[in-house]
């Protein structure tokens, strides 16, 4: 088994910054393709980020192109995602995500394993 514990959520004005970190532990021989979904008040949980093993390619929904970045930390499975530029549709709990191989579902979808419990993101307007 693999447990991911996110951290970093919190209260942001529009427009602020705030970053996101993961960390895996249990199950960590191997390194696991990461990534982030989101999920709003009332909405579905949504794909925002992903990330291959060894970090050579990103993969972001249309909403968060060139505002959110992620980024594969030194130590083996962690991840982080820097977001800039917050709007209040961000708002959300945000969820770290890992699986030994980026794949899409039947869906076309990315699909993950392994998920954390969550961390809120607030944007005041």
């Amino acid at each position: 088994q693999v447990q991911l514990v996110e951290s970093g959520g919190g209260l942001v004005q529009a427009g602020g910054s705030l970053r996101l970190s993961c960390a895996a532990s249990g199950r960590t021989s191997r390194t696991y393709a990461m990534g982030w979904f989101r999920q709003a008040p009332g909405k579905e949980r949504d794909f925002v980020a992903a990330i291959n093993w060894s970090g050579s390619s990103t993969y972001y929904t249309d909403s968060v192109k060139g505002r959110f970045t992620i980024s594969r930390g030194n130590a083996k499975n962690t991840v982080y995602l820097e977001m800039n530029s917050l709007e209040p549709e961000d708002t959300a709990v945000y969820y770290c995500t890992a699986d030994p191989t980026l794949r899409l579902g039947p869906t076309g979808e990315y699909e993950f394993h392994y998920w954390g419990l969550g961390t809120q993101v607030t944007v005041s307007s």
